[in-house]
């Protein structure tokens, strides 16, 4: 049975509200002047869709999604424009500031989700797609605000370590970790095999922001987490214990080679390219890797049978709830001036049938139950049945808290990891960020 989540639980600190000072300088005085108070004012004839699935397999199958509904709705008109992930969240923000939105493309929930809301630029969806959003229950409300829907999620996952099996195999090292201490001996053993222990993209800051967030998660109970973000103060040391967790084990030297600049998933250098051609034996990653690592290699099967993964490991003590994840997504949005009948496209793109197409493909992992089944590679089903059976999912904390805090966030766990910030120098910077935001 699906678990209620923290990526639910976090909808009630999205509520609160946190602005982006890009887009809310990009929008003061202008409102929503530039978006279509309606649908009669678009062409209701044409449905602008972006996506991240640029290449490959993933590609060619939402071309025949789009084609399949343009069958079914007659004088309707899809036009796609895929593009790499990063480049697409550029042309957002640019399209956003523009007034010129896409009709349907892809959010991330939480307070990135909140300020589009503030900034009058998503649809609020509720009644059109109620009958859709009934079927997601356990993932909407990190993507509603005021308890208003804006977003329908299609892919939602959880981060832990991809390793590879061979390698792990080679170490000696029979069982997956589940404790810190486990981790650490894995290390050793890796260490002694001449083999790097660990990849992380810090170059983009967020891939090892993720180790803060995840020990957050651990050192602090829900209800801390929720009290530090209602009312703006991370005093409680839980917060602090993270970051010195985080310093144990940066202190242990697990990473590859130049980590401090090292890219996330581009190219063979990557954090996911060090992973993919066994140069590494993990990376702490999310439910995207396989489709990365595939990517990156030149056969385009990954590490293929050697793929594994395992959760973020416990940590002695903690006060956060045990086997709680960290993790998020991807939702198809409708933008404020978009025509009705792009409400009913993004509807179509969670039925049944084009949701396990898309599991079928291991293009995610999808949130609509009856596709579940439909997912083929054995560690993403995995990495599925722990989603599905986790107590809590937090959504990653740079989402839910905005892209001003997190990005502040972000900063200096980086500079922690470069040994040029301590665990309260990161608190302080979460803290200073959130209380320039009230």
């Amino acid at each position: 049975m699906m678990t209620r989540t923290r990526i639910m639980r976090g909808a009630t600190a999205v509520a609160l509200g946190t602005t982006v000072a890009l887009l809310a300088a990009a929008c003061a005085g202008q409102g929503t002047a530039n978006q279509p108070d309606s649908s009669e004012d678009a062409d209701a004839s044409t449905i602008t869709w972006w996506h991240n699935s640029n290449t490959g397999d993933g590609k060619k199958y939402y071309e025949e999604v789009a084609a399949d509904f343009e069958a079914e709705h007659e004088g309707v008109t899809v036009e796609i424009s895929a593009m790499d992930h990063e480049d697409m969240l550029t042309k957002l923000d640019a399209a956003f500031q523009a007034g010129d939105s896409p009709d349907v493309f892809m959010e991330r929930g939480g307070g990135e989700l909140a300020d589009h809301v503030e900034a009058g630029l998503l649809k609020d969806i509720s009644e059109p797609a109620a009958d859709t959003i009934s079927t997601l229950d356990a993932y909407m409300p990190g993507f509603q605000v005021d308890g208003a829907s804006y977003a329908l999620p299609f892919s939602i996952g959880v981060v832990g370590f991809w390793y590879n099996k061979a390698l792990f195999s080679e170490a000696g090292i029979e069982k997956t970790p589940t404790t810190m201490e486990d981790l650490y001996a894995a290390f050793d053993k890796l260490d002694k095999a001449g083999i790097v222990p660990v990849s992380v993209g810090a170059g983009d800051k967020w891939p090892a922001a993720h180790y803060w967030y995840y020990n957050v998660i651990r050192e602090c109970s829900a209800e801390t987490l929720d009290a530090a973000i209602a009312d703006v103060d991370y005093s409680d040391p839980c917060f602090v214990k993270a970051g010195e967790d985080l310093e144990e084990l940066i202190a242990t030297e697990p990473f590859n080679k130049g980590f401090l600049t090292t890219p996330s998933q581009s190219g063979a250098t990557s954090a996911s390219g060090l992973l993919a051609t066994g140069k590494v034996a993990m990376e702490l990653a999310g439910h995207w890797e396989p489709g990365v690592m595939q990517g990156l290699t030149e056969d385009g099967s990954g590490l293929g049978d050697d793929t594994g993964w395992f959760p973020y490991p416990s940590i002695p003590g903690q006060q956060g709830t045990e086997f709680a994840q960290m993790g998020g997504g991807d939702a198809w949005a409708v933008s404020q001036g978009a025509p009705d009948v792009a409400v009913e496209f993004a509807q179509y793109l969670l039925s049944d049938e084009v949701q396990k197409g898309f599991a079928e493909l291991d293009m995610g992992l999808p949130t609509n139950p009856t596709a579940s089944s439909a997912v083929s590679d054995p560690a993403l089903a995995e990495l599925l049945e722990v989603r599905d059976g986790a107590p809590e999912i937090q959504l990653y904390l740079d989402t839910l808290l905005g892209t001003s805090v997190g990005g502040a966030m972000n900063d200096e766990i980086a500079l922690l990891f470069a040994g040029e910030a301590t665990p309260q120098d990161v608190v302080d910077a979460v803290q200073s960020a959130a209380d320039a935001e009230q």
